[in-house]
């Protein structure tokens, strides 16, 4: 957050109250009444008769066609109609989760959860100002207004048709909560503040980072893969985009949302929001990536304290005053009542302080534009072709995601962030730079043209799997060396060659063999790990103890061709063993700033790789009875119930996945581990919706959820997608009318 950011946010908190009410009627919506009141001021359900008429007229205009696969078709007059209706239906699959989302976006959770979530409610209040937001709606475009209105009624209207949901602490929706979720990409730049250390420093005591915000657990990597292919290089002359976030499990709503106002998009809604994150229409189809850019940066600020108690801090030739801002949080206690806490917030022209480190406060800058982001996340759903898109990029408000894009033209694109900080290149900003020295300060905003993108590459694809830009259009791709080091912090992966791998092989792409290569079996990081492995062992003297230990393992792993499969025992054997060597070795290889591959493969010694084969083996023999256990019957995929975080049971049914985590190479991404009192492993997060777009005359899609559209056990549509999502076997997307034909469940208005 620069210095023109902060002086907005103090200027916005005046914009609330009347001004908002003014807003309102300029832009055609009912004033005083519904949302005049704050959250924690705001009438319960049982006094929202006089919205109900209003609600009830504004269902009238929506119809939702629920399909086959439970997903709804959600049809309005206008956008706003269409925005009711779209998180109608979401409510009716899984209110818990929208009301989660904005529990966390709020910096509200704790009033659900109690005490133990007061820092994460902190941290978000910290940059989310519910005040702030306020004026944001206010001076927000009529039509975006019209928007933000049309949720909140959505949700509050299923709310009053729907008594026996009890929400956990949001009893009223507000449009202007709409702004605090605006993007959305799993976690976001706010995540980046580790808890501990705002804890240690607001709390006044000494708390330890954990391992998990030092990154030395092995865990299932963040991010996506995306791959957009030209019409050159498909047998039918069409472009084709993969889309395949990999997140947590059911984190979005799949969904198909037309309006008379030109709203024509299918994809994946991130829960209670009002725009397709990751999806397409007609057009055009994007598809996000978690990005390695360096656009969220920590300042050190030197502080200093003078006689009377007030801070200020260094600045050049300059002392400024720290910033200071009293943050009331309310909380659950454990008898179900509520209590209070209040922490005075400091912040300097760089953004709020989030920590201590060697004597200095640390302040974070990230990008905060929620009203643009919102902006940017609803007009691209609209955008018919590249242009149009760009075109909304220009509002510059997405901080955290690369694009792959595709469409009906035969235009494809790999785009970076467009929320890129100009800096100066002699400091590094991976680390925190002096606050006191101007030099480090944020010098505006990059222009598009000036990001490292791929526009129509001559080799024909570009993709994204969270790696370095480098190389995403093969030998098109941008060169590292045209850019400042801050453009890339992620380097690569072993899912970026098994894309090369992959898009390289032929040139007559059709969706399914698109589908075939997202799902391609082989494992790059094992490819290039186990020979090492082998030829440890080969180097030990016959005879040797170890040898003849691990001579059976090594044996399997000899003959393997490094591809997963349900049936294979060499996949069992390989995870565990990587997993064994990932432990001791986190740590070493973050000292010397390689990355896990890297320092896997040339700096682990021949003693570790060999001693975690051991332990791998022994691992499974103690779990499973032997060393030889086919994948399947370890990696498996369970759904038991709605909770957000499920316990997982070996005595309950579950399905093998064949697929492996992505930390192994393999594009189709299964992150899954043992939980307590389990054996196998079971899935969290990877793969979750999947889909390839073909832009031809008629668009045509395929696609696939984690689970089930609904997030009711007693649901036919809670679990009916498992076994085609743990195959690869894509559905047909149902886009027009005439695709919906004989595949109709049930047609309603919200409320009937």
């Amino acid at each position: 957050m620069n210095h023109a950011q902060n002086e907005g946010l103090s200027r916005r908190r005046i914009l609330g109250g009347a001004a908002g009410l003014a807003a309102a009627v300029a832009a055609g919506l009912p004033s005083g009444g519904a949302y005049a009141a704050s959250v924690q001021t705001a009438p319960d359900l049982a006094h929202a008769a006089p919205d109900l008429a209003r609600w009830r007229k504004q269902a009238a205009h929506v119809t939702i066609t629920r399909d086959d696969w439970g997903v709804a078709h959600v049809a309005g007059k206008t956008d706003a109609d269409a925005v009711f209706g779209m998180i109608y239906a979401q409510a009716e699959d899984d209110f818990n989760r929208i009301e989660t989302n904005y529990l966390v976006s709020l910096g509200r959770l704790a009033e659900a959860e109690g005490e133990s979530a007061i820092w994460q409610d902190l941290r978000q209040r910290l940059f989310v100002d519910p005040e702030v937001l306020k004026g944001d709606y206010a001076k927000s475009p009529a039509w975006l207004r019209k928007l933000m209105w049309a949720w909140a009624d959505g949700l509050n209207y299923y709310l009053a048709t729907h008594p026996e949901v009890h929400p956990r602490a949001i009893k009223r929706f507000e449009p202007w909560m709409a702004l605090s979720f605006s993007e959305g990409s799993i976690g976001g730049d706010i995540e980046r503040v580790p808890l501990t250390q705002l804890e240690a420093f607001y709390g006044k005591r000494a708390v330890a980072m954990t391992d998990e915000e030092r990154g030395l657990l092995f865990s299932e990597p963040k991010g996506s893969n995306g791959m957009a292919i030209a019409p050159g290089h498909t047998r039918d002359g069409h472009a084709l985009l993969l889309i395949n976030p990999h997140t947590s499990f059911f984190f979005r709503s799949e969904q198909q949302v037309t309006s008379g106002e030109g709203l024509n998009v299918y994809g994946a809604a991130t829960w209670g929001q009002f725009f397709i994150y990751q999806g397409f229409n007609a057009n055009a189809g994007w598809m996000h990536t978690s990005s390695g850019v360096d656009n969220v940066d920590e300042f050190a600020e030197t502080i200093v304290t003078k006689v009377d108690g007030s801070r200020s801090y260094r600045y050049g030739n300059e002392l400024r005053p720290v910033t200071t801002k009293t943050i009331t949080l309310s909380y659950r206690t454990a008898n179900g009542g509520r209590a209070q806490r209040s922490f005075t917030t400091f912040a300097t022209h760089h953004g709020p302080i989030v920590r201590e480190a060697d004597g200095k406060w640390i302040a974070f800058a990230l990008m905060n534009k929620p009203l643009e982001a919102l902006q940017q996340s609803f007009l691209r759903t609209k955008a018919r072709n590249y242009a149009g898109y760009l075109d909304v990029a220009g509002l510059k408000a997405n901080s955290s995601n690369n694009t792959l894009f595709a469409d009906s033209k035969g235009e494809i694109a790999f785009l970076m962030p467009q929320f890129m900080p100009v800096r100066d290149d002699r400091f590094d900003y991976r680390k925190p730079v002096d606050g006191s020295d101007p030099a480090t300060d944020w010098r505006g905003l990059h222009s598009l043209e000036s990001l490292p993108q791929a526009v129509n590459p001559k080799n024909g694809w570009a993709f994204n799997s969270n790696n370095w830009p480098w190389t995403a259009a093969g030998a098109d791709s941008p060169k590292a060396a045209d850019y400042p080091r801050y453009f890339d912090q992620a380097g690569e992966n072993p899912r970026g060659p098994q894309a090369i791998r992959v898009l390289s092989a032929r040139n007559d792409f059709t969706p399914q063999t698109l589908i075939a290569a997202a799902f391609d079996t082989y494992l790059t990081a094992f490819a290039r790990l186990v020979p090492g492995l082998v030829a440890a062992w080969d180097k030990l003297p016959e005879g040797d103890q170890q040898k003849a230990t691990l001579a059976g393992p090594i044996g399997l792993l000899r003959g393997w061709d490094y591809r997963w499969g349900a049936d294979t025992a060499a996949t069992s054997l390989a995870v565990f063993w990587g997993e064994a060597l990932w432990a001791p070795l986190a740590q070493p290889a973050k000292d010397a700033g390689l990355s896990m591959w890297d320092y896997m493969a040339e700096r682990a010694t021949d003693a570790q790789r060999l001693a975690a084969l051991g332990e791998a083996a022994e691992r499974l023999t103690q779990d499973f009875g032997s060393w030889q256990v086919p994948w399947g019957e370890i990696n498996r995929f369970q759904r038991n119930d709605g909770a957000i975080v499920q316990k997982f049971d070996d005595a309950k049914p579950s399905i093998p996945v064949p697929f492996t985590s992505a930390q192994w190479g393999s594009l189709a991404s299964f992150g899954a581990k043992r939980y307590p009192g389990t054996k196998r492993y079971y899935g969290t997060s990877g793969n979750s919706f999947v889909a390839t777009v073909e832009f031809g005359p008629r668009v045509r899609a395929w696609a696939v959820t984690a689970g089930g559209e609904s997030g009711h056990p007693g649901s036919p549509h809670f679990n009916d997608q498992a076994e085609r999502y743990a195959s690869g076997n894509l559905r047909p997307v149902y886009f027009y009318p005439d695709d919906l034909k004989g595949h109709i469940e049930r047609r309603y208005m919200p409320g009937k």
